[in-house]
Parts: structure tokens; sequence; C-alpha cells
């Protein structure tokens, strides 16, 4: 018989069920057979800047541009317009305010991991300094950094690119890890951060990498087989104020985590995500305590099979490979590399 368990997401409060019924073979191949085919729609190659709009950051290394920021040529978000809500009859709209960045993450056809150290680090500090930037228009609200790697994730060439999307108004996902943060800070005058990354580390068992700044772990209620997620052990809200030698640390944890995926999975499409605190307001009062009861992160969710109509119906996710499971295979991936 078949094992079942359902597991409750403490950040989000949502159900994950495990089957070992679902736990087949990926649908999907490795993203490595897609390079060639979608090469030629490739538009990020060193010498094919006029393909791209204008640069909004650059780093430059031996005469040579390394990491590029321009703006997505098909934004879902503009800085024009008006970031106030207005009503229509029963409904609010506003205008889509808010940025929508590409940061190209090298000059060649290199994945984000294969890239030496520093590049990656250059990378991050790219994140960093765009968020910034964009923090100076004071209408936008929440910043996050996204990728998406392979067709089914939704990547429209093979190129290692990442997105920065600013909007002017907190995200529900993110508003609700706001709330269910602060509710646990007000309750247990803690950080539920803290509590989820001293259990992972005091068990062990799904922990895949560790260095001085980070955990990279696959949680205890994963939504897809080989999930991981990263954290920051210092408590930081905002992922702007991360420090030079955790940038160091980051790019180690960033690399040895997309490493130890290819190695288990024969380089799977993916997403990855990273939350980090919106701006602050006048309401004190409803967040006064972000900077103690939240901390930014990362999250890495393979995509190996098609959306199933259960998680639109109930909102829980459905996963065939316990993550401890996944956690040993993670790292035994590392040991074999």
């Amino acid at each position: 018989m078949y094992k079942n368990e359902m597991r409750l997401d403490p950040l989000t409060d949502e159900w994950t069920l495990f089957s070992e019924a679902r736990a087949h073979q990926p649908t999907v191949p490795s993203i490595l057979e897609e390079r060639d085919e979608l090469a030629a729609a490739n538009p990020f190659l060193v010498g094919l800047e006029k393909y791209t709009a204008h640069t909004l950051h650059q780093v430059e290394r031996g005469g040579e541009w390394v990491v590029r920021v321009v703006p997505n040529r098909a934004p879902v978000l503009r800085v024009e317009g008006d970031a106030t809500r207005h009503g229509d009859g029963f409904y609010d709209h506003m205008d889509g305010v808010g940025a929508h960045e590409v940061i190209v993450e090298t000059s060649d056809r290199r994945a984000l991991e294969a890239l030496e150290l520093w590049q990656i680090e250059q990378v991050i500090l790219a994140w960093k300094l765009r968020i910034l930037d964009l923090m100076k228009d004071s209408r936008l609200r929440s910043f996050s950094v996204v990728k998406s790697v392979g067709r089914s994730a939704g990547a429209l060439v093979p190129h290692a690119l990442s997105q920065l999307v600013a909007l002017a108004v907190i995200p529900a996902r993110l508003k609700r890890k706001l709330e269910v943060a602060r509710a646990f800070y007000g309750q247990k005058k803690r950080s539920i951060f803290e509590d989820i990354l001293g259990e992972e580390v005091r068990t062990g068992s799904r922990v895949v990498y560790e260095n001085h700044g980070f955990c990279v772990f696959c949680p205890y209620a994963s939504r897809a087989p080989f999930e991981m997620t990263l954290y920051p052990k210092r408590q930081s809200a905002d992922f702007h104020a991360i420090t030079d030698e955790e940038v160091v640390q980051l790019a180690d944890a960033l690399q040895a985590a997309l490493l130890r995926l290819n190695g288990a999975l024969d380089h799977p499409p993916y997403h990855l995500a990273l939350s980090t605190a919106p701006t602050r307001t006048q309401r004190l009062d409803h967040w006064g305590s972000i900077d103690r009861d939240f901390r930014w992160h990362m999250e890495l969710l393979p995509r190996l099979y098609p959306n199933s109509p259960l998680e639109l119906a109930t909102g829980s996710w459905v996963n065939g490979v316990w993550p401890e499971v996944a956690a040993e295979c993670l790292r035994s991936a590392g040991q074999d590399a």
C-alpha cells in the first residue's frame, strides 16, 4: 500500500499532500536538450547588445561586460502611471505601476552555477543595487527577483537570466508570510524564521548545504520534489542590507544548491525566487516588528510535472518525494561532483 501524508507549511499555512503513488519519473527532459534548439533566439550574447534596451547597470572586467541589467522589452509593469487605487463599481483597480528589469548574468552561454564564484557575486550585487535604485521611487512597495530555467518553467531563451520585478503593492503570498511572521512574533517574541532554521539545523535530515552565512534545506512541507529554500543565518528583513561577506557566502550557497540539483536530476527546469521585506510606511503599528520577525529568503522550485487541477481547487500542492529523501539525494549528488 502506498504511503500518504499531509504536511503543513508553518510560514504560509498551506498544506502539501505527499503520496508515494506520485513518485514517478519526471515528465520533462534535461534543459541541456533545449539549449541548441533555442540558441538562435538568444539576443543576450556579447556582441548582440543592439537587440536589448538601454543598459541600467553594467559590470565590466578586462574591457568586456560580465553582467548587464536592461529593461524588459515586454514589461508586465511600467514606472509611468498612477499608483492610487480607484473604485470601478464593486471592484478596485489601479495602473500597472512598477518596474520590470532583466539581469543578464553572463555574456556567454554558461549557466549561472557554471560561472566563477566572483561572477555569481556580481549577479547578486546587481540584484542589490537595482533594488536600492528602485527604492528611490516612493510609489514602489515590494521587490522580487525571479529566475526561470528551462522551457517548461517558462524560459523563452537558454541564456542565464534573472528578472527583477518591483510593484506598487504587496503581493498576496508575501503579505501572508508577513502576517504569519508578525503573529508568531507577537505570541512568542521570536522570529518564526529563526525557529524553522533552528529545527532544520537541529535535525539535519533536510539540510542540503550549509556555510557560515547561509543554510540550504528542503522545506518540511515541500511543494514539489527536490524543492529547496535558502535562509540567511543573520536576522535581516531586507535583502538589500546584505553585507559584502554575505554576498560571497550567498554565491557559494546558491552555486552549491544548483550544482546538487543538476547532479541529482540531470539539469531539470526550475523556478528561483527571492523574497524580501517591503518598504516601510507610516503604518508602523502594522509592520512595527518586521525587522525582528521577518527574514529575506530564496526558494528554488524544480518544475518536473505539469500543474495539477487539485492545486487549483484546494490550494494544496501534491508531492511524490518526501523532503528527507530529496535532501539525502541532493547531498549525495554534491559528494559525487
